[in-house]
């Protein structure tokens, strides 16, 4: 650690004390957000669009970041894409005065008129948002997005219903400016159906006006060729340090950092002999002499339950593994040089930082797609679930260099 640096968790930690009012230390479970990772991730999405803007996808309170703390790092997108109009009057409420757009586009008509008085960019998808927009009185003509339903079969009309949707949108008074979507269901596997939903779409859409949005994280990131023949990409999980394609392509491939790191410290360390058990229900029975430390993070801090022996965490920067179950407010570690990655010299006690995913504190990394792909699931998840009673600042201070 540079002379004269506070490191990035006591500071998270100094200001939960403050906010104690107390002397006690709190339970040291924090998460920090790199404001300096999601700029790079934004960049890098930047680079593979080519000349088409980017929308910043920031729904689910900013896949778990919170919209709040991700923006400093996501300002320098050309707009930001969403689902819930609360969110939308947070990213106003931040000063933003560029374009937000609306991925499901209106629920109900009385949304439409804080589309009108936000300046709400929104997807149209169905009859029925059609018909709400065409009895929405509004001295603002709204800007909208018509959707193409090109094989995800969620939402969007069909090719074949597709031009007859945009000309009962074209005569509306209430439109100013119709663009062009789909969602692409195969993008992220290596299967032809991208190309396909690609060419549907190039039919549908064949010389009407418009400006076109097709390209997600991963067809972003895997067809470029794609996403440089439209007008704007709608990157979401790569602005996450998550790669969209895992395990095909890790972040490193795709050069992302991780945006989240989910860090906290030994309570305990354990001296176990063979034949011992560890954690509930003893699924894990010691076959040697094993060091075992005792986190303090649990599923009740979002860290998956059915993480199973084995899953990777980093002890003091050092690759180790989950044992036995996870518990509600804590889980094992390894601790031991010879079945980990820990040298024979490290001293494991408690207080020694345990990162559960993203980067240590000393720059160690461990991808959140790893931990998640234990788990059976995505690094979305992960990020999405991570509990409000984990306490989560915004890490300015440590530079993040590429993985």
């Amino acid at each position: 650690m540079t002379a004269g640096k506070i490191p990035a968790h006591s500071v998270c930690r100094a200001h939960n004390r403050e906010l104690l009012n107390e002397s006690a230390m709190p339970r040291p479970i924090h998460a920090l957000i790199h404001t300096d990772a999601l700029s790079h991730n934004l960049q890098r999405c930047r680079q593979a669009a080519g000349e088409a803007r980017v929308w910043a996808v920031v729904k689910a309170n900013a896949y778990g970041h919170g919209i709040e703390r991700a923006y400093e790092g996501l300002r320098g997108a050309d707009g930001f894409a969403l689902l819930d109009l609360a969110e939308a009057q947070r990213i106003r409420q931040l000063g933003w005065r560029g374009p937000i757009l609306l991925l499901e586009g209106v629920f109900d008509p009385r949304d439409l008129e804080l589309c009108s008085r936000l300046g709400l960019w929104h997807t149209i998808h169905s009859d029925e948002q059609i018909h709400m927009l065409a009895g929405h009185k509004t001295l603002q003509p709204h800007k909208v997005f018509l959707k193409l339903n090109s094989g995800m079969h969620r939402l969007g009309f069909a090719p074949e219903r597709f031009r007859a949707a945009y000309a009962r949108l074209q005569a509306l008074p209430q439109v100013e400016d119709i663009g062009l979507m789909t969602h692409f269901a195969t993008a992220d596997v290596a299967v032809p159906g991208t190309a396909a939903a690609w060419h549907a779409f190039q039919q549908a859409t064949d010389e009407l006006p418009g400006e076109r949005s097709v390209c997600n994280s991963a067809a972003l990131l895997r067809h470029p060729e794609i996403a440089e023949q439209t007008d704007w990409v709608r990157p979401g999980i790569a602005l996450y340090g998550s790669s969209p394609d895992f395990p095909d392509h890790g972040i490193a491939h795709w050069q992302l950092q991780p945006t989240m790191s989910l860090r906290s410290e030994l309570i305990a360390v354990r001296e176990l002999q063979p034949g011992d058990a560890i954690g509930y229900g003893g699924t894990f029975t010691t076959e040697r002499p094993l060091r075992v430390g005792i986190v303090a993070c649990g599923y009740a801090d979002g860290y998956p339950r059915v993480c199973p022996t084995g899953t990777p965490v980093l002890v003091g920067g050092h690759r180790s593994r989950t044992l036995g179950r996870v518990s509600m407010d804590m889980l094992a570690v390894d601790l031991t040089p010879e079945t980990t990655q820990i040298p024979a010299d490290f001293d494991t006690r408690v207080g020694t930082e345990i990162t559960l995913w993203g980067r240590s504190s000393g720059g160690a990394l461990l991808p959140i797609d790893e931990v998640a792909a234990a788990a059976g699931t995505l690094g979305y998840e992960l990020m999405c679930a991570l509990a409000q009673r984990v306490p989560t600042e915004v890490d300015g201070a440590e530079p993040l260099s590429a993985p």
